[in-house]
């Protein structure tokens, strides 16, 4: 399945800044999303990009665009597998939103869109999708969840291919070569953020 863009512009510069409430943001995933697992992993990745940007003092708007970016990411993923990424950008198009929120969105698997990660945001968005859904696997295996939980377990896991089989090493080792911190540093900070994270909150209205 073809999943490349064909393009690396999105949306229309005069929008910039204009960005749609949480509200509406959690009605479109109740729309488009049945998978609960796939919920949950989005809320996951929306709140590691929300702290990550208010651990960095970013304002306000800059924060809800962060964690929009993460909310958002794989919103077409359960019901429009073949339109992946493409359905949600065209729709936050239609919606007038920041160029920035979709091309985040587009980029944050270059080898499948074919849209390279240029922002911090677009490469923390890249960086946390996958390593985020590994740690929360490892979590699951473990009596005390994230509580505990050490970086040296989360690089053993790493590195043993059958264990979350589905995640790509190849994406994270791709996306962490591309910040200005460490493998290690960048787990720690998941691990740390993760076991905070609230519960999934789309479903509440």
């Amino acid at each position: 399945m073809d999943l490349r863009l064909g393009r690396d512009t999105f949306g229309d510069a005069r929008n910039t800044g204009q960005l749609m409430e949480l509200a509406e943001a959690h009605q479109l995933l109740r729309e488009w999303v049945l998978n609960q697992r796939l919920l949950f992993h989005m809320e996951q990745v929306g709140h590691l990009l929300k702290c990550w940007a208010s651990e960095r003092g970013y304002n306000e708007p800059t924060i809800h665009l962060w964690h929009l970016a993460g909310l958002l990411h794989d919103a077409d993923w359960d019901q429009f597998p073949e339109q992946h990424c493409a359905k949600i950008i065209a729709e936050l198009e239609r919606r007038e939103q920041d160029p920035a929120l979709m091309r985040a969105i587009a980029s944050h698997g270059p080898r499948y869109f074919g849209v390279e990660p240029q922002s911090e945001l677009d490469k923390m968005l890249y960086a946390f999708d996958e390593l985020s859904g590994l740690t929360h696997a490892y979590s699951l295996m473990r009596p005390e969840g994230y509580e505990g939980m050490e970086v040296k377990g989360v690089k053993k896991r790493l590195k043993d291919k059958t264990f979350a089989a589905q995640v790509s090493r190849e994406d994270i080792n791709d996306a962490v070569g591309r910040l200005n911190i460490t493998l290690d540093e960048l787990i720690r900070f998941v691990i740390d953020w993760q076991l905070r994270a609230p519960e999934v909150a789309v479903l509440e209205g």
